[in-house]
Parts: structure tokens; sequence; C-alpha cells
């Protein structure tokens, strides 16, 4: 089969990912002890149990594989062929930086916050180019999707923050509430990080305008803004009029413009603004 060259960057970003991600892991959270949930966390829980009952040295990089191959096993029938296929790849990867950036060497102490703060920013970073290329590194993400098969009523992302949750707990008994609490703080910076990674900050503002004088509101936008409007149909609930809802994207710098023109066309227009995360089109992105 051919390869093509989105599927190239995909493959590419999954490479990346894994080797951030592994970093993270190895040299902020296992020396930390600190456990943010899904396989990761359960490998430095089970490589540290394993340590200190009866002294073997369970690699980060073998536990991780060998948590994932059963839910690989759970997963085949019912994951699509591709999705299966690269984050079986991914889940390999990941297993390999795991062994490799485990030869990194570590500082003599780590202070717990930006250990917590730049592993959040590294893993998350590492997952969001994952997730980007269409795939998961397994663990709890596979397990929600395959507890989903059973429990159709429940979501996605209710069943993973319930198998994360349970791994934190048993975090929380292994290495107590003070890294516990640590290990919060990296989940916190993970979801940021991987939010602004797939979303992007937010640029741009939508302004949604209600007025008696729609038509002129409009064209002292175009006038001066050079910004298009769009005109929405809508009717007040209470006077039952009919009603033109103005639509306007602009920069955020150009929002307090926008308001003036406003304000000076129909001082008692009804104004909503809202963030947006992107925009594609002709004056922003191709």
């Amino acid at each position: 089969m051919k390869l093509t060259k989105a599927a190239a960057i995909d493959y590419l970003l999954i490479a990346g990912g894994c080797v951030l991600t592994a970093f993270g892991v190895n040299y902020f959270y296992d020396p930390n002890q600190l456990v943010i949930g899904g396989v990761s966390g359960l490998s430095i829980i089970l490589a540290d149990t394993l340590r200190r009952t009866i002294g073997i040295e369970l690699p980060l990089w073998l536990a991780n594989l060998a948590l994932n191959a059963p839910l690989f096993a759970l997963a085949l029938k019912s994951m699509g062929r591709q999705f299966f296929f690269r984050t079986l790849i991914a889940t390999v990867l990941l297993s390999v930086a795991l062994y490799f950036t485990n030869l990194i060497p570590l500082p003599p102490n780590q202070d717990l916050v930006l250990a917590s703060v730049f592993g959040g920013v590294t893993s998350g970073a590492g997952a969001a180019m994952v997730f980007k290329a269409q795939a998961t590194t397994g663990g709890s993400d596979m397990a929600a999707f395959i507890l989903q098969k059973r429990f159709p009523h429940v979501s996605v992302s209710k069943l993973l923050f319930l198998i994360d949750g349970m791994v934190i707990a048993l975090g929380l008994l292994a290495f107590g509430p003070l890294k516990t609490m640590y290990a919060v703080i990296a989940v916190f910076v993970t979801a940021k990080v991987i939010d602004f990674a797939l979303e992007g900050l937010s640029f741009a503002k939508a302004a949604f305008i209600i007025s008696d004088h729609s038509e002129e509101m409009a064209s002292a936008i175009l006038q001066t803004l050079q910004r298009g409007v769009t005109s929405l149909s809508g009717r007040g609930m209470y006077t039952n009029n009919a009603k033109n809802v103005l639509l306007c994207v602009s920069a955020s710098k150009e929002m307090p413009k926008l308001k003036e023109i406003a304000k000076k066309v129909d001082p008692s227009a009804f104004i909503i603004v809202a963030d947006v995360r992107e925009v594609f089109g002709e004056g922003f992105k191709p």
C-alpha cells in the first residue's frame, strides 16, 4: 500500500508525540512518583510496588507493553482498522521511546511544582500530536472505548474520567496525598496544553448584533472595519417580531472599534461577543 504525504506526516506526528510523552513520563513523572492516570501512571505504580516488595526492577517500557497487550486483544474487533493500526504503532513507539528516554540523565533534585508543570506541558504536547494523527497511545483511552461498547449509554469521556480517577486513587494509596495533589496539577496542565494544541488560542471574536437599524449597522461595519457581515433571520419570542441578527467575526484588537460603531449607530443595540478558536476563509486562515 502506497504511503501518502498526509499519512507520512501523521506517522511523524505519532513518533514525535510518543517521544515527548515518554520524556515527560521518564524525566518528570516517574522520578517524582506523579501518577496522572492512564497506563503510564499504572506502570509507575506497578514498577514501584515490585521494586519495594520483591526487589524486581520492572522497566516502564515493558510495563507499558504488558498492560496494553490485553486491551489490544479486546479491542481488535471493535476498533476501526486505521485507528487500531495507528494506535498499535503509537503504543509500540511509546514503549521504545520510554526505553531510550530513560537513558537521559536526571538532575539530582527536582522541584515538584516544576515537575508537575513541565511534565504536563511535555506529555500534553505529545498526546496532542498523537491525537492530531487520529490515534492514541492505547491505555485508558482504549479501555474507555472498549467499555463504551459494553455500556453504550455512558459516554467515552465519562468512562475515561472514571478510569483515570481510579488510577490516580491508586497513586494516592501508593505515594500519599502530597504527590497526588501535584499529580492533579499535572493533569490540569496536560488538559490545557492538549486543548491549546488541538483548538488553538482564542485569537478572534464573533459579535452577534441585534438592532432595529441592521442595514445601517452592517454598512458602517463594512466601510469602517472592512470585515464581512452576515445577516441571520431571527424572531423575538417576547415581542414575536422578526429581527435581523448580524454576525461579524473580527480580530480581537478590532472588537473595541466594532462596539464603538454599534453604539454610534444604535445605542440600544443588543450585542453578544464570543471567543472564536479558529476561523477559516477570506481574511483569516485559508
